[in-house]
């Protein structure tokens, strides 16, 4: 399956239902990335598509924790401006301190999933979110990346 990238500077999108392959150094966490798509396809062919995202969650850190994942769920983290403290994000899965995992039911990815994941990458300071759709009987995901330096200002008008 081919793979589309979509750079705004800052930030790199995958998205794993595209036909473009574009020329890629390395995947970012590929083998592991690889391992959790894997188990979540797993899990949606046990469960079956459309319960709760909760659920989905759930299964997920069972089959991840079984496989000797680390496996760290809805872990709050402190959101500061100009040092105090305005509210906490938290991120529904982090397994092995590397990849945001977000089990969704929805109907399609969408610019507020991403933006979500980025504030979610901003914040822990990881570079890799997964995106999980269990919406229907196949499937859906998306990388989102954080790039850790921009060498020019993305033109978020095209």
């Amino acid at each position: 399956m081919g793979r589309r990238t979509c750079s705004l500077g800052f930030l790199s999108v995958q998205s794993a239902v595209t036909i473009h392959s574009p020329p890629m150094d390395k995947i970012l966490h590929e083998e592991l990335s690889g391992g959790v798509i894997g188990i979540a396809m797993e899990v949606l062919n046990e469960l079956k598509r459309g319960l709760d995202e909760a659920l989905y969650e759930r299964a997920m850190t069972i089959e991840l924790r079984r496989r000797g994942h680390i496996v760290e769920a809805q872990q709050s983290f402190p959101v500061f401006y100009r040092g105090e403290l305005i509210g906490t994000l938290i991120p529904d899965l982090i397994v092995d301190r590397s990849i945001i995992v977000d089990p969704k039911v929805v109907l399609g990815f969408n610019e507020t999933h991403v933006a979500q994941m980025i504030g979610y990458l901003n914040i822990t300071g990881l570079e890799l979110a997964l995106l999980l759709n269990f919406k229907n009987a196949r499937l859906d995901w998306k990388r989102v990346v954080r790039q850790t330096r921009s060498t020019e200002v993305p033109d978020l008008q095209t």
